[in-house]
């Protein structure tokens, strides 16, 4: 399986997290409960994703504001100051490791600026590239002297200078990253066609998808139709079909009649609907670069849940896969270690996400149980929330960027 390239998320107040610096394997399952916040930490991945395509006003104004998207701290106190950073490797033959955050302020009102935003890129010819947006104004540096973009304080740099070869690939893994919450009603009505290269989160242009899909990799297409068959039995074919200036899905069943008995998709169940729509987020071109699917047992069979997660480990073979969950049979593979493993649990009004404990990394690697049958048991726990070393969760870099001494990416990233 290959190595994960998004090595670190950190995030300071946002959303149900005031604090979390996340290490990933790929895949990496996100286990807790209903309600412990997985669904927010799932979304850090799509606002940074918004984030580098559209304003990030925007951004924010989809999520119900700043006021929302900020953890307050307390039920009637004002939002603080909300950051993110991710720490990536091996982003291409050139990067071999790079680190990208930002820190935004409340302003009176529903306004925001940028506090500091900083990107570091570590080339694999031994050279570093960056730049950094801190102080009064938010004051732009950076060792690229080509590089001079005029900034609105409450607009991004790296979306402007991700055109830079240099910067370019930390831009394009970000912009490419998915978040998969597939609403089957939405599988089920009539859509508008689109160029099908990128599945919307609940799935609404699944066809437009599938139609791509099908013209341009013919044995994905296969796959993804053989896949469907095994989960869904007697269900061996999906059709894209216009109607009018609408697309819909026509599935085809084999009753061992004569003839195939054909559906539309109003007639088909949420769990296919689901499993349909999972496939297309895997199979979609071009891949995301990270996809974080959430809950995929949700109305599935558990007998089909193992096929499910062949899916997901196939894919991982293309992309970063990031899971959230709260259902034992999903973690009953065999495969499953404690490093692919994080804990959410809801604690005092937050949301922490945690390593697994001791005891179950113990547990796991002598085989005395699986991951599923701890959950069962209750006995999946977390280990203790880091606190021996505050550096795990800041957002930037401190060190002279100028120095050759600094800090490795790389080595961070291991």
């Amino acid at each position: 399986m290959p190595q994960p390239t998004l090595r670190k998320l950190t995030l300071k107040r946002f959303r149900s997290l005031p604090a979390a610096a996340v290490a990933f394997d790929n895949p990496t399952f996100l286990v807790g409960q209903n309600g412990s916040g997985k669904s927010n930490f799932a979304d850090a991945f799509a606002f940074l994703a918004e984030a580098m395509a559209s304003p990030l006003q925007a951004v924010l104004s989809r999520r119900g504001g700043f006021s929302a998207t900020g953890n307050r701290g307390s039920a009637r106190g004002r939002p603080s100051n909300m950051g993110l950073s991710v720490l990536l490797q091996q982003l291409d033959n050139d990067t071999a490791a790079a680190r990208y955050g930002f820190e935004l302020s409340p302003l009176s009102g529903y306004g925001f600026e940028i506090l500091r935003e900083q990107c570091i890129v570590d080339r694999t010819d031994g050279s570093r590239v960056w730049f950094d947006r801190s102080g009064p104004n938010a004051a732009w540096q950076s060792n690229v002297r080509s590089l001079d973009p005029n900034l609105e304080p409450n607009a991004l740099a790296l979306p402007l200078v991700g055109g830079d070869t240099r910067f370019q690939p930390v831009l394009r893994f970000l912009s490419r990253m998915q978040i998969c919450h597939i609403e089957p009603a939405k599988l089920r009505d009539p859509q508008d066609p689109d160029e099908g290269g990128r599945l919307y989160p609940d799935g609404s242009n699944a066809a437009s998808v599938l139609r791509e899909i099908q013209s341009a990799a013919p044995d994905d297409w296969n796959d993804l139709l053989g896949l469907l068959k095994s989960i869904v039995p007697h269900t061996f074919d999906v059709q894209p079909e216009r109607h009018g200036n609408r697309l819909t899905l026509e599935f085809a069943q084999d009753w061992t009649l004569k003839e195939p008995v054909k559906f539309e998709a109003f007639n088909m169940s949420d769990g296919t609907l689901r499993v349909l729509g999972l496939l297309a987020a895997v199979y979609q071109r071009p891949s995301p670069s990270l996809l974080a699917i959430e809950e995929p047992e949700a109305t599935i069979h558990p007998g089909a849940l193992a096929t499910v997660l062949d899916v997901l480990r196939h894919a991982g073979r293309s992309m970063q896969v990031v899971v959230t969950t709260h259902n034992p049979d999903i973690l009953d593979a065999e495969w499953i270690e404690d490093r692919h493993l994080r804990i959410a649990q809801w604690e005092e009004g937050k949301t922490e996400i945690c390593p697994v404990s001791p005891a179950v990394r113990q547990a796991l690697s002598e085989r005395l149980m699986g991951a599923g049958e701890l959950l069962r048991a209750n006995a999946l726990t977390p280990a203790e929330l880091f606190d021996q070393d505050p550096r795990q969760a800041a957002l930037f870099l401190e060190d002279d960027l100028t120095c050759r001494s600094s800090p490795s990416l790389k080595a961070m990233a291991k």
